[in-house]
């Protein structure tokens, strides 16, 4: 098993399945269709994001190098939370953007939804980490791979 340790931006702890993107993440083109249409799993809709679009990402631990896109992001996040259908939890090699760093803070103070966000855990994160891996986050911020 592997271990990283990043910057809590928000507590909380998961474990689920790993859906791994080495592309920037655009949170709007990822996320829109499947709100509006409300489909099932909430699958990603960024056709410029091949590694990850049209895979499911509701209950998914979503590890990215950042987000990339829109001034909704934050928003975004917040809806997905809002409307019990995000990801377990959102694992970034970089830092996060303010404005989807807000979206989740947000959603984690507004709704009922636990959606741990963890940044700064390094390119070695990304590396080490594959599609369907089993990750568990902990409250202090370390994320295990394997």
């Amino acid at each position: 098993m592997k271990e990283f340790k990043g910057r809590v931006v928000v507590p909380g702890t998961c474990q689920a399945e790993a859906l791994v993107s080495h592309n920037g993440f655009n949170t709007l083109a990822s996320f829109q269709m499947a709100i509006m249409f409300n489909k099932k799993g909430i699958p990603c809709g960024d056709q410029n994001n091949p590694e990850i679009n049209g895979k499911p990402m509701e209950g998914k631990a979503l590890c990215l190098p950042i987000t990339i896109g829109s001034t909704t992001g934050g928003m975004i996040l917040f809806t997905v939370c809002k409307l019990g259908k995000a990801p377990a939890c959102m694992l970034f090699s970089e830092s996060i953007d303010s404005l989807a760093a807000s979206g989740a803070i947000m959603g984690s103070v507004w709704t009922d939804t636990s959606m741990p966000v963890i940044d700064r855990l390094g390119p070695e994160f990304l590396e080490a980490v594959k599609t369907g891996d089993q990750v568990t986050v902990l409250e202090d911020g370390v994320v295990q791979v394997g």
